[in-house]
């Protein structure tokens, strides 16, 4: 469906858009279902206007299917045609270096200019979990180094190096540092790359994060000034009432994570007060703090005000409605509210 108001409708847009598809199983999709989902969400958004489509690492979560990270990215990107396609992110820990490099330089070659690395020291999982990956609890000390190595072995490789991450070596996918806490904002600006923080789930340190991030940042190969990506949830319908209904899918998954009961997604509800405790309600709340769920004209409010705030390059969106169609609705309507254009 294609909207009848193009971006002149609502001015130019304030940052780019992109999203973050958490390619969820539901209680009526399995996880192939949740995976072409996924595609279909990324052709949409290509003809919307969004920027890139980025998937995230995480382990031993029975709604969420996107754990074989990379894999995912190419079955997204030999659906669409320009859009950007990335992680945000691969949990670098979890991994050699080396390897990440050669998943992400073939998926370079496979699409090039097309692919993008994001990386967090965050496990991703529980702690159990990271057992079966034979992830030690010191992995994350090296994260900087770690960083370094990826970025060299996907470089041009030099005339005497005896290990070369093939076929990775000179494509520069770029990378990102992803962030939560201030010590990806240090990271990402002493290396001279882009910073996304994490405001989805963890929105308290959103703003001293961007201060350190810009205040610390270092001109280098890939980036010449500061760039800054927040990540927010937004719901978006016809109506405030109806947008808040399919924000309950979302308010019980994070009620879940305090239950510790991270089963499949969830369908809407009308009233979410009968679901969650006082106290759940409010550490859900917390987490969702910088959310902006209504209709486009409550999400065109709710954008400019962040993008004031935060003065971010790019927004990227998570939008966890629980129909697929109602989804891609969302979807298209921020993208209005945003003020992007679509391709035509």
């Amino acid at each position: 469906m294609r909207l009848s108001c193009t971006s002149s409708c609502w001015g130019a847009p304030v940052a780019a858009l992109s999203i973050l598809d958490l390619v969820r199983v539901t209680q009526d999709t399995d996880a192939r279902g949740a995976l072409y989902n996924a595609r279909d969400v990324a052709v949409h958004a290509e003809a919307w206007g969004y920027r890139r489509i980025w998937v995230a690492e995480h382990h031993n979560m029975a709604g969420i299917a996107s754990a074989a990270t990379s894999v995912v990215i190419g079955h997204i990107a030999a659906g669409t045609k320009t859009i950007r396609v990335g992680a945000g992110g691969i949990m670098l820990p979890n991994h050699a270096p080396y390897v990440i490099a050669e998943q992400f330089g073939t998926l370079a070659r496979l699409f090039p200019d097309r692919i993008d690395l994001g990386l967090g020291r965050a496990p991703g999982t529980d702690q159990l979990t990271l057992r079966a990956l034979r992830r030690t609890p010191e992995a994350a000390e090296s994260f900087p180094q770690d960083v370094l190595e990826v970025q060299a072995f996907l470089a041009a490789a030099g005339p005497n190096q005896r290990i070369q991450a093939v076929p990775a070596a000179g494509t520069d996918v770029p990378l990102w540092i992803l962030g939560s806490s201030n010590f990806g904002a240090m990271l990402a600006g002493e290396l001279g790359l882009p910073y996304a923080f994490a405001s989805h789930f963890a929105p308290e340190l959103l703003i001293q994060a961007l201060q350190i991030y810009r205040a610390r940042f270092k001109p280098s190969e890939q980036l010449d000034r500061p760039t800054t990506m927040v990540g927010v949830n937004i719901i978006a319908a016809e109506t405030d009432d109806e947008a808040r209904r399919l924000a309950t899918t979302q308010q019980m998954s994070f009620t879940n994570i305090f239950r510790g009961a991270r089963g499949l997604s969830q369908p809407p509800i009308d009233d979410i007060e009968t679901y969650w405790s006082p106290s759940e309600k409010v550490q859900a709340m917390r987490m969702l703090a910088r959310s902006i769920v209504g209709s486009p004209e409550t999400v065109r409010a709710g954008i400019d005000a962040l993008v004031a705030e935060t003065g971010a390059d790019e927004l990227m969106i998570v939008s966890d409605v629980y129909d697929h169609a109602k989804r891609l609705r969302s979807f298209e309507l921020i993208a209005k509210a945003g003020g992007i254009a679509p391709q035509r």
